[in-house]
């Protein structure tokens, strides 16, 4: 795909997808097939919203501190992913990434290695719904690591307790992002 990234969607501003106020971009195909995935309607790659990088860092609302690339699998969209992230770093932004590929499996692949000099923070590995995450850190399943890749943030940065964020769209859609899956009972 060259320079165009196949989105899913973005959110120009969110406060529960990392640090601060953050521009979210949820790219579109994952052929990990994660069972228990919270977006399903990621894992085709059927074109939906074809961007530039440029594009998706046009979208950002003032104030943004940062980008966070979700997915899908962004690293199924290597070439894009390099560019955005290039991009975003060059404009003083912030970056957090999340993967199924564990570091590991990114250093094996040069393209993917280059990729991550431009990443603050790696949230890696695969979803295990066995897992699910209990500790209210910003993460799907406890097996997967913060690779803190800058020293810009650190774990307490990444404390959502309970952080979640209801968006309305234009055609009446609701959408729920963030981490509300905490491990207390209903009423706290």
């Amino acid at each position: 795909m060259g320079e165009l990234i196949n989105i899913h969607a973005i959110l120009p501003y969110s406060r529960v997808n990392g640090p601060g106020l953050r521009e979210v971009v949820f790219f579109q195909g994952c052929a990990r097939d994660c069972e228990g995935c919270f977006n399903p309607d990621t894992h085709t790659f059927e074109a939906r919203k074809l961007h530039t990088p440029w594009e998706v860092l046009e979208k950002r609302a003032g104030g943004v501190e940062g980008i966070t690339v979700s997915g899908g699998e962004p690293f199924m969209q290597k070439d894009g992913l390099l560019l955005l992230l290039k991009q975003a770093k060059g404009l003083g932004l912030s970056t957090v990434v999340y993967t199924g590929f564990t570091l590991k499996e990114l250093k094996s692949d040069r393209l993917a290695a280059s990729i991550l000099e431009y990443i603050d923070v790696l949230i890696d590995g695969p979803y295990i719904e066995e897992r699910k995450e209990k500790t209210l850190l910003a993460r799907g399943s406890e097996n997967q690591r913060l690779i803190f890749l800058t020293d810009r943030y650190n774990e307490s940065d990444f404390l959502m307790p309970g952080k979640v964020e209801v968006i309305i769209g234009r055609d009446g859609a609701v959408t729920e992002t963030g981490f509300s899956r905490v491990i207390f009972g209903a009423g706290h």
